[in-house]
């Protein structure tokens, strides 16, 4: 995917920066890319449909890292980087196992730039089983 602008390639930069920290489950510099407001939908293989805020969504990573659970996957496909003014949209798929299961997800990000950064306000996550 081509980047046209600095923004966008200071988006993925951020985007960069949540899938490292995420995957070694550093709950610290989650705090600082996460929105105080975000919101994250996970809708799952059963079409279930999981949310959480920014302290449930970090405490899912903290559980993670303190039951020793090995890095996740960093691996990811960027579809679209989108940028007006101090708002963004990233389009991606993935591939781990948040779950606890090997998955293919796909995400939708909003972003807001506050506070001389990129954070993280919304994550809508649908995912699937990585065999399909």
């Amino acid at each position: 995917m081509a980047l046209d602008t600095p923004q966008q390639t200071e988006v993925r930069q951020a985007i960069d920066n949540l899938i490292q920290t995420a995957t070694t489950y550093d709950v610290d510099v989650l705090e600082k890319i996460y929105h105080d407001s975000l919101h994250v939908v996970m809708i799952d293989t059963d079409h279930n449909l999981n949310t959480a805020d920014k302290a449930a969504f970090k405490a899912l990573f903290a559980s993670k890292g303190a039951a020793g659970d090995p890095p996740m996957n960093t691996w990811a496909k960027y579809h679209s980087i989108d940028v007006a003014g101090d708002t963004a949209h990233v389009l991606l798929s993935r591939k781990n196992d948040l779950s606890g299961v090997n998955m293919d997800l796909t995400l939708s990000i909003d972003l807001i730039f506050e506070n001389d950064r990129w954070q993280v306000t919304r994550e809508v996550i649908f995912l699937r089983p990585e065999d399909i």
